[in-house]
């Protein structure tokens, strides 16, 4: 140990960053990343609370905390997020999956019956985060990923080989070079605002991939446009959006003929999610 560095225990690191406003989850994430123990082991911590950090430990543990308390999602700095029961490999060429987005998941294999090879589509597929556990709950089904960013699809594509799940990741512009027809189609796209004041929080994360005009309606749109042609009759179009963009999503899927247009509630309380059925 130098002279100059002081070496702090398991318990006085969780503290210091408590004492700085990170939230607990994210201060033992951190530090179990810095002490190289598998990121769900919060036991551990709890376990071995007057352990001393030694000093590559304690040096790895100051670089991620300065980097979370700048604003750096955590999962950019271990690189690795748990989603749905998958640890994806995550990095600032995607957004950091969210928990909310589960509740599409959830939706979705509700809609696709165990054992029947339905197509599915996902769109915007960033991390691979969605696609990647549709396939993992329902190996049978045909999933395709798609991304207009060639830097999200190679992260995608690289989760998928590392899971060994054979989705399908596709380049294109939504749905411009996927003709389908799909049972299911899928997304979470882009839907804040050009002007929001919460993109000033996230500015580590890719802008691509989370603004969507003046109303942040735009992909949205688009996607609506699409689907009809994409979808086969009785198939249905689930759209995750922000947290008081049901009502004009339901009313996009309505114009566009759309039926049994509903929206599901998020761990918020906030309808977060809203699909429809393209009508036989």
């Amino acid at each position: 140990m130098t002279a100059s560095h002081t070496s702090l225990s398991v318990a006085q690191c969780l503290q210091q960053a408590l004492s700085q406003g990170l939230a607990r989850v994210d201060a033992q994430i951190l530090l179990l990343f810095a002490l190289a123990r598998p990121l769900h082991d919060r036991a551990w911590l709890l376990a071995h609370d007057t352990e001393l950090l030694n000093e590559a430990q304690q040096h790895r543990w100051d670089q991620a905390l300065q980097r979370r308390l700048r604003g750096e999602p955590v999962a950019y700095i271990t690189g690795h997020k748990d989603f749905f029961g998958l640890t994806l490999n995550v990095d600032a060429r995607v957004l950091d999956p969210r928990p909310d987005t589960e509740i599409l998941v959830e939706w979705a294999l509700a809609l696709l019956p165990a054992g029947q090879a339905a197509r599915v589509l996902d769109l915007g597929t960033g991390s691979g985060a969605v696609a990647l556990a549709l396939q993992h709950q329902r190996p049978a089904a045909c999933v395709t990923a798609v991304d207009a960013s060639s830097d999200a699809l190679a992260v995608a594509s690289a989760n998928a080989l590392r899971l060994n799940l054979p989705v399908k990741c596709v380049l294109s512009h939504w749905m411009d070079k996927v003709p389908g027809p799909f049972e299911l189609i899928v997304s979470n796209p882009p839907y804040v605002a050009d002007g929001d004041p919460h993109l000033a929080a996230l500015t580590y994360e890719p802008l691509q991939a989370l603004t969507s005009g003046a109303d942040g309606l735009d992909d949205i749109r688009q996607i609506i446009a699409q689907a009809p042609s994409r979808l086969a009759a009785g198939g249905w179009l689930l759209l995750e959006h922000g947290w008081d963009q049901a009502a004009p999503v339901q009313s996009l899927l309505r114009e566009a003929g759309f039926v049994q247009v509903q929206s599901r509630r998020d761990l918020g309380g906030h309808e977060r999610c809203t699909g429809a059925v393209m009508p036989v």
